[in-house]
Order: C-alpha cells, then structure tokens, then sequence
C-alpha cells in the first residue's frame, strides 16, 4: 500500500484499503486532505447503519476531508451492499465489531503516519452509532481525546409497538434480511440494539445526538429518552433537524460538519 503524499495532492485523495479483526476484513476508504487545508488536530472515522454500507456515510467523510480533517469509513461485517466478511457467529459481531474502530484508526494513522496527539471524531448510523458508544468503553480507544457523532440514534418507549415491528416495516423485511448474513438476521439483531441502547456503559464522553424531527425509526421522543440515559455521566448535545429521515443518513453531512465545527471551534 502506497504511503500518503500531501505536497502530491492539491485535492482531496482517496485510498482504498481494508480492515482486519479476528476472522474478519472489511472495504474501508480513506479520504485524505490536502496539505494546504490539514487540520493536524483531528481525524475521523464513520461507520453505517443496518443493512448499509459505508457509501451511506460517504458524504460525511468527504464533507470534512475537503475542509481539512482525514477521515475514514468502513464496512461492517456480515453486511452485503458493503465488501466485507460473512458474520458465522453473532457472538462475534457483539464482541469484535466495536473493536473496528480502534483498527481503522491504526489504518488511518498508518496510510498518513501522523502521531497519536490528535483529537478523533468517531461515529455512525443507527446502528453505526451504537457501535460507537462500545468502542468508546474499550480500553484501546479510552486514553483518546474524542467526540462521538451519533446520527439516527435513540430510544422508543413511548408506543406499545415499535416501528420495526409495524406491518409497514414488516413487508420490507423479506429484502432486508437478505442483505445481511442469516446470523445478523433483524429477529436477532433488533432485540440486542433495545437491550443494548437501555444499558451503555459510556462515561464522561463528548457527544452530539443528530436526529431527525422526522426520523420514524428514533420516534417522537426517542431522541430525548437517550439523552436521559447517557446525559447524566457524559456531555450530550442533541440536535433535531426538521429534515432528516432515517434512511436518508447522507443528508446529514452538513449538519455533522456545522456542529462539529461549532463544538470543536476549528
């Protein structure tokens, strides 16, 4: 793999490479910056939501490699509109795929070789953002100075019947599922992301929660219900765009940028 030139590059520059955990190695890209426009002082890293790939959050990596922050987006595991590794065990995928972003960080240093004294802004959809909150409470990744950017996450538990479980959502599933590995079927999938967002374990953290007014999946206050379970032991900053479907996570790149650079003060 070639190594980055910047004084080579006037524009934004992209490199194709993988990621490797256990048994698994996942398509990543990495959108470099130009030399003229680096901000040495942070990189990021994005994943997507269920059923996606990484072209989902594409507009956000290149959103913030064009004002000068190296970024990098990778495939999850198992997830076959991406290019990456069968999932054969969903215990795997609950134990080691929080664990790709502390590797996509090692890419990402590796391919520009910077050093470690950087400020990572890492996040996701849906379920991209999830994964985000468990990599932060790894150890790899808990000595770093990081903001999480979590796009189309919450916690629906103000209606009896949760949007994945209308008869709306229902008649989607039969192409849903097949674009997943069977293990990561929504049947088994659904119940751990509830499970999971009522006991995250993620303290003192810096976090901006972007969701949409019109986000059907998240819900009316589903936004609002997260805030309550991460406010109390991190800093949380919600921001609700009258404008956002679920499925429509690259929209949100300018809200991702604007409130980054509003945060960061870049």
């Amino acid at each position: 793999m070639s190594k980055y030139n910047p004084d080579r590059n006037k524009f934004v520059k992209i490199v194709k490479t993988t990621l490797e955990h256990e048994s698994w190695k996942v398509s990543a890209l990495a959108f470099l910056s130009p030399h003229n426009e680096l901000k040495k002082g942070f990189k990021a890293i994005f994943t997507h939501g269920y059923t996606a790939s990484k072209s989902s959050v594409l507009p956000w990596a290149s959103r913030l490699a064009g004002s000068g922050i190296s970024s990098l987006i990778f495939d999850l595991p198992g997830h076959y509109l991406g290019a990456s590794s069968e999932v054969e065990d969903f215990e795997n995928f609950k134990k080691w795929s929080p664990f790709l972003f502390a590797k996509a960080i090692e890419k990402l240093k590796e391919i520009e070789n910077y050093k470690n004294d950087v400020h990572y802004i890492l996040g996701g959809h849906s379920l991209g953002a999830l994964l985000t909150l468990k990599a932060f409470v790894l150890p790899e990744l808990s000595s770093l100075n990081k903001t999480a950017v979590l796009v189309g996450l919450g916690l629906n538990q103000d209606v009896s019947t949760h949007f994945f479980e209308t008869d709306f959502y229902q008649k989607t599933l039969n192409i849903r599922r097949q674009l997943v590995s069977p293990e990561l079927d929504s049947d088994i999938v659904f119940p751990w992301i509830k499970n999971e967002k009522l006991n995250l374990k993620t303290t003192n953290e810096n976090i901006l929660l972007i969701v949409g007014e019109d986000d059907v999946v998240v819900g009316k206050h589903g936004a609002e219900n997260l805030v309550k379970i991460l406010g109390p032991k991190n800093k949380i900053e919600l921001i609700k765009p009258a404008k956002l479907p679920h499925h429509l996570p690259e929209n949100a790149s300018t809200f991702v940028y604007n409130n980054l650079k509003r945060v960061l003060q870049w």
